[in-house]
């Protein structure tokens, strides 16, 4: 077994028992519960085969909903983000990841920022619109992405540096 693929499993399993365990009972201010599961997103080779991350991303999200009791929301506001991530990446990163060595680690903060606030942006836009269904509610929605968008991208960048590779 690899390293890489160990790496991966790891990262999986440790979002998702700290999301499930930790995050969902988390309940700041009445209503905001992180999404920091979504780092896994963040985190996956840029290398590895856009289906197989397709699968993955499905799998992540439909765990977090057999825990959460969620209908399967968070499956498909995780399969919409990991299907706008390379579309994400050539916008924020200007690469194109095909052809180019490209590693996240590489690039700047405000970079890395950027990208991860977009990637939660699109999963909460998605998720929120399927809690609430109802476009009467616009600002609702709006309000919840924004809100919840802002303590889920606080939290994350908290596990990412505390986690992330050390440059040398």
């Amino acid at each position: 077994m690899s390293s890489r693929f160990f790496l991966l499993i790891l990262r999986f399993v440790g979002l998702v028992l700290l999301q499930v365990l930790i995050f969902n009972r988390l309940n700041l201010f009445g209503q905001l519960n992180p999404m920091v599961y979504i780092l896994f997103l963040y985190w996956y080779p840029v290398r590895e085969g856009r289906t197989l991350f397709l699968g993955i991303a499905f799998l992540l999200g439909f765990t977090i909903d057999l825990f959460s009791d969620t209908m399967a929301m968070h499956a498909a506001a995780s399969l919409t983000a990991a299907f706008a991530r390379p579309a994400l990446m050539r916008f924020v990163f200007g690469v194109n990841l095909e052809f180019q060595n490209f590693r996240l680690s590489n690039s700047t903060h405000v970079q890395q920022f950027t990208f991860l606030a977009l990637l939660i942006a699109i999963h909460h836009l998605v998720f929120f619109t399927l809690e609430i269904f109802s476009l009467s509610n616009l600002l609702l929605i709006l309000k919840r992405v924004v809100l919840t968008g802002l303590t889920t991208f606080f939290f994350s960048v908290i596990l990412a540096s505390l986690f992330a590779a050390r440059k040398e």
